[in-house]
């Protein structure tokens, strides 16, 4: 696969950023691209391994075929690998965006720690196929006269919708919201992903013959029984919103906020929705402190430097990391070590083996955050005591399960242990009859790639369901 002599010649290289003074002046996306010709240099660095860890379980949930790809790239037939990667992935522009690559971690190159560059052919091939014209909507030969309901058009619900209308049903996407995309579009800044790319994917989905309905939230505004009334199979995939709820001492105080409410708030404005409604969430002007150490609690970082913070501290309650691994007790697993994302490396303070004790304010508003040391246990320790000035605090500690109110409270609906909806990733089936569930709300929260994922193999499962076998891929 690829050179064979490509990793000895050529030197990892990853697309640039724009300089993060340049890049907080506004909320487009700011990776600079590589040229074609070095994308190829790049995916020539993938060599004949043996066996490829990248697209393997511990690497590529949707199991990308990387050293094809790879080779063809390095062999300038960029079309073909367009086919490939698209075999295997529904939305690799948002996935080349937007995962975190862990199958970059399992690169055996990763043992020298100069993976092959898979993220960034894997958006190089498929924005190239968008520019080419490759893309064009996919309608199914024959129809089977079945018809299906998908919940939700986050990248779950997005690719067994696809999955399904390519297999010939009639398929019928039920939104909450005016735009659909969920999660990549009302959570995750446009800095990271712009939504043109959403929007070109839902036309190619419509002229496939998927129709969408926004502004309908199963359960609330409209009965699941009305669904799996006049459909012949309903999945559910609303994701996973509960917040995990800290019980901090003055997280009542103005200016505490969970984290999606201001991220979907910031999403909203950019995409030019109406908020004029919302009591306005904004940084500017103000010391901002975030509860968390993931992805969310990032993407609330690089917001506030975009709205003119003063200052951004990040509190963490974990230690620091080490700064490299140990490969041969972790690779090719994801490791823990230490990473700093675009957003923090736009200014942030980084707060590790903090613990939040409380929020303190004035006249019922925040002015400042109570932390304190903490242990290997991560128990505060007496006398380690500290505060950090804020004028706003949001809180990124994840999300526990979906949504109690709507579709969960459906009669006999049963639930695994943390709350999510009971299903296996063997049939994605529920315990109510024609009622599937995939990505975040029967997972738990997760990447993207892995709802891609989900939504391809409970899609699979729906058509086995209704046609009594499938020819769509697991």
């Amino acid at each position: 696969m690829g050179k064979v002599t490509g990793f000895l010649e050529i030197d990892r290289r990853e697309a640039k950023y724009q300089p993060a003074s340049d890049r907080i002046r506004h909320f487009r996306e700011f990776t600079l691209p590589l040229p074609d010709a070095e994308v190829a240099n790049q995916a020539s660095r993938c060599m004949d391994c043996g066996v490829p860890f990248c697209h393997g379980p511990n690497g590529c949930p949707i199991h990308n075929q990387i050293p094809d790809w790879n080779d063809l790239v390095y062999h300038g037939n960029w079309e073909e690998a367009a086919r490939n990667l698209h075999s295997t992935n529904n939305f690799p522009e948002f996935t080349g965006r937007i995962c975190p690559a862990p199958c970059e971690e399992a690169c055996t190159l990763n043992l020298e720690d100069v993976p092959v560059a898979i993220k960034t052919v894997e958006q190089a091939i498929a924005d190239r196929a968008w520019k080419a014209g490759w893309i064009k909507p996919e309608p199914a030969a024959h129809k089977t006269g079945r018809k299906v309901a998908v919940v939700g058009s986050g990248p779950a619900g997005m690719a067994a919708a696809q999955q399904l209308a390519r297999a010939g049903h009639d398929v019928h996407v039920y939104e909450r919201e005016p735009k659909a995309g969920g999660l990549l579009r009302y959570g995750i800044p446009d800095f990271k992903m712009e939504k043109h790319y959403i929007d070109r994917r839902v036309a190619q989905m419509e002229g496939e013959g998927v129709t969408f309905h926004y502004g309908v939230n199963v359960g609330v505004t409209t009965p699941l029984d009305e669904l799996l009334e006049g459909h012949d199979a309903v999945l559910m995939c609303g994701g996973s919103e509960s917040p995990r709820d800290p019980a901090l001492p003055g997280q009542e105080l103005l200016g505490v906020h969970y984290a999606m409410p201001y991220l979907v708030q910031q999403n909203r404005r950019v995409g030019h929705e109406d908020v004029s409604r919302e009591e306005p969430i904004l940084a500017a002007g103000k010391h901002v402190v975030v509860i968390g150490g993931g992805d969310t609690a990032s993407d609330c970082v690089g917001t506030a430097f975009r709205q003119g913070a003063l200052s951004v501290h990040q509190l963490d309650i974990r230690p620091v990391p080490p700064l490299k691994e140990d490969k041969l007790a972790v690779w090719p697993y994801w490791p823990t070590k230490f990473r700093t994302s675009s957003s923090q490396a736009e200014g942030a303070e980084r707060e590790f083996a903090a613990a939040t004790l409380g929020i303190e304010g004035k006249k019922g508003h925040v002015t400042s955050v109570k932390c304190a040391r903490v242990d290997a246990k991560r128990q505060p320790i007496p006398g380690t005591e500290f505060l950090i000035k804020a004028d706003l605090v949001f809180i990124a500690l994840g999300f526990v399960h979906p949504l109690r109110e709507g579709m969960l409270e459906k009669e006999g609906l049963a639930l695994d242990k943390r709350g999510n909806v009971g299903a296996t990733d063997l049939d994605y089936a529920t315990s109510v009859p024609k009622l599937f569930a995939a990505g975040d709300m029967r997972r738990g929260q997760s990447l993207v790639v892995w709802a891609i994922r989900e939504g391809r193999q409970a899609a699979q499962s729906i058509d086995t369901f209704l046609m009594g076998s499938s020819v769509l891929p697991r």
